[in-house]
């Protein structure tokens, strides 16, 4: 066991790899000379691979693990820490937009704590999120309607970027979802987590395009939370109510009274449409959920399809999330 890991992601890294790895070790040395720089290339496109192997040569410190394809940021962050052997493991980017020098106020806050209250993790939020407008109103909108409908309250703007304790990640790494809303797992953990604000710069355009950003919604959403299937059986539960009231009331004036109800073709048509429109949603948002059910039973593994670097460590992350299993 060492005493610090940082962990980060490859994917078009090329032009920031260089000054990440200078900028990053000159913090890690502020703290201990006993640390590691683990570095997951997710199927980058780019000559990342490369700028990483030239690392690994001058630094014995630095170790790839290259996955077979792209496989997401989670999974490649998952993988990551799986392969990280520090009792404090620094969680960031490699792309410079999160400064690599907060692991200094990382780590001196994490040391605030006290004995028989340790903080676990100290992670990152933005003081005014990054983007235009829309971008902005968009992300604000993903935590109020998580928060709103899910049991977790995932802080707004949280950011990636932590540094955490073994025991903490020894929790982490045992969650297998393949659908995977890494900020929700990571809360979910629990432990003691306080956050520092920091600023996020825009050093490169976001690869979220706004049909990703609606897929991540409706992915966590349905990871963490089944109250739209609640909401959908309390309304179709008043609609009958309602439906009930409505037949009752014609029976009894129909019997009672000489009134006489002509029903239109109009009104029989908006009838039909807004039960089949009920009808569809309800069929959508099951099929939604039983779609997640679907990937999870598969449970298909992300593939390391090789580890570079002279200190490597012989367990697989399947060996490593069992055996943390098996000693909690």
């Amino acid at each position: 066991m060492i005493g610090l890991s940082i962990v980060s992601t490859l994917y078009r890294s090329e032009p920031h790899l260089e000054e990440f790895h200078r900028r990053v070790v000159a913090a890690a040395e502020q703290i201990t000379p006993d640390f590691e720089l683990v570095l997951v290339d997710d199927g980058s496109p780019d000559e990342s691979v490369r700028v990483a192997r030239g690392l690994i040569a001058r630094d014995s410190r630095v170790r790839l693990v290259r996955l077979s394809r792209n496989y997401g940021h989670f999974h490649a962050i998952m993988t990551g820490l799986s392969h990280a052997r520090g009792e404090l493991i620094f969680l960031i980017d490699s792309d410079l937009e999160e400064s690599p020098e907060m692991l200094t106020a990382f780590f001196e806050r994490m040391q605030q704590a006290s004995h028989d209250d340790p903080i676990d993790v100290v992670y990152g939020v933005q003081a005014r999120r990054k983007g235009r407008l829309f971008e902005r109103s968009f992300g604000a909108l993903f935590y109020l309607i998580f928060n709103v409908l899910s049991d977790l309250k995932v802080p707004r703007n949280v950011l990636v970027a932590r540094l955490m304790t073994r025991r903490y990640v020894n929790a982490l790494l045992r969650h297998g979802e393949r659908e995977l809303f890494l900020l929700g797992v990571m809360t979910r953990v629990g432990f003691r987590q306080e956050p520092v604000v920091v600023e996020k710069s825009d050093t490169a355009p976001t690869t979220y395009t706004l049909r990703k950003k609606i897929s991540l919604t409706l992915k966590s959403i349905a990871a963490f939370s089944d109250k739209p299937l609640t909401a959908i059986f309390l309304l179709g539960l008043g609609i009958s109510f309602v439906a009930a009231l409505g037949m009752l009331f014609l029976v009894i004036t129909s019997v009672l009274s000489s009134w006489h109800y002509l029903v239109g073709w109009l009104s029989l048509a908006l009838l039909i449409s807004f039960f089949g429109g009920m009808l569809l949603v309800s069929m959508g948002t099951v099929g939604f959920y039983l779609g997640r059910v679907f990937v999870e039973v598969k449970d298909r593994p992300v593939i390391v399809m090789q580890v570079e670097g002279t200190a490597t460590t012989t367990s697989s992350p399947d060996t490593l999330t069992r055996s943390v299993g098996a000693r909690q």
